[in-house]
């Protein structure tokens, strides 16, 4: 697998294109968009006319057709301005994809170029109120009725829902568990919509329930054939999987990058707090975790450009790695602040609420273990 350990021209020229607008158009605002729950959406269009509305979309309808490794170079470098920015980004940009690798050829044409400049953006549904890390449990049905679909049930914490124009909706289509999944295809002036949901983190995108009552829908809108929506929402998470895990290593970074200019100018005992050695140490242990979770989320990537057997369960292992490696790091950054680490001001307390759904979204941390023993045990046999 290449590019593991060394980037190649290519490689950086996207990472430094990514860095700058985090810099320039992301990280100035973070802290006001947070206090606000204010959701950017005229940044996230500046981000799709660089490329970034249809990474790993072809580009035939628009798309950058990048690799998966690029995608997390990219969510890496978007984190470092704002994590919950990077991350609704990259839950567009896994819609985007699964209709351009599931759609037919009209489904394709007829929202994969809005998408992919994010003249229309996206939402994933497949979470409701009883059953998330249980997708076999899901219980929104689609009723078929001639030529239309209709649709009847409630999916919960969506990100972008009521903004989002497009929802990817998971909906039960007969009683075969997760065998009788169907994917949809639903715009929003079809759906209405609950509050926006009070949250930890997260503030600068909206999170709300999604509501189908008597949701009528053309058979044209259905994202394959009867049936197939399990498999489609989970090649869907395997990258998101990656992309949100990017988020978090890019979060992560810049809390580290805090705690070091913090420790550098921070004097106590009359000594700057980079002089002690107990604290470089820390300092030097929350590097180590950063590269290790950088080095897996690449081996991982790069297993999933390549469609290897064991991809899914080193998605799901790269997930579960490095959002726990990183959330730690970034509450360490903030214990080294002291105090001053609480307050808002200061930045690192807003990426630990943002890194800490990362561990539970995009699939439980839990559920990666499940994923990775299920691999173990199905490859003896």
């Amino acid at each position: 697998m290449p590019h593991l350990f060394a980037l190649n021209d290519d490689h950086r020229a996207i990472t430094d294109m990514a860095q700058t607008f985090a810099r320039e158009k992301i990280a100035p605002h973070a802290l006001d968009w947070d206090e606000r729950k204010h959701f950017p959406v005229d940044v996230l269009r500046e981000a799709a006319a660089l490329g970034m509305g249809g990474i790993y979309t072809r580009e035939d309808i628009g798309g950058s057709g990048l690799s998966r490794l690029d995608a997390t170079l990219i969510f890496e470098a978007l984190a470092r301005g704002c994590p919950t920015v990077a991350a609704y980004l990259s839950i567009h940009n896994m819609c985007a994809w699964m209709i351009d690798r599931f759609g037919d050829a009209a489904q394709r044409e007829k929202w994969g170029p809005a998408l992919c400049s994010m003249d229309r953006l996206a939402s994933y549904c497949l979470t409701e109120p009883a059953a998330g890390s249980d997708a076999a449990a899901i219980k929104m049905k689609a009723r078929r009725d001639g030529d239309f679909y209709v649709l009847d049930g409630v999916k919960q914490f969506i990100s972008g829902a009521g903004v989002s124009d497009l929802y990817v909706i998971m909906a039960r289509t007969s009683d075969e568990g997760a065998r009788g999944l169907t994917a949809f295809v639903v715009e929003k002036d079809r759906l209405s919509f609950g509050a926006n949901e009070k949250k930890m983190g997260w503030n600068a995108q909206p999170t709300r329930q999604v509501i189908c009552e008597d949701c009528r829908i053309p058979v044209a809108n259905r994202l394959g054939e009867e049936g197939q929506g399990f498999r489609i929402a989970m090649a869907g998470l395997d990258g998101g999987r990656l992309n949100i895990a990017a988020c978090s290593l890019g979060g992560a970074a810049a809390a580290l990058d805090k705690a070091v200019a913090y420790m550098g100018e921070r004097q106590a005992f009359g000594k700057k707090l980079d002089t002690f050695q107990a604290l470089q140490f820390r300092l030097a242990d929350m590097a180590i975790d950063l590269e290790a979770s950088r080095t897996f989320l690449w081996r991982a990537a790069s297993a999933l450009d390549a469609k290897t057997p064991d991809a899914t369960a080193l998605c799901a292992m790269a997930k579960k790695f490095v959002t726990d490696a990183c959330f730690s790091v970034a509450n360490d950054a903030l214990q080294l602040h002291g105090g001053y680490g609480y307050l808002a001001d200061y930045g690192i307390e807003k990426i630990v609420r943002d890194l800490r759904v990362h561990q539970i979204l995009e699939g439980s941390n839990e559920i990666m273990r499940l994923i990775v023993a299920r691999h173990l045990i199905e490859s003896r046999s």
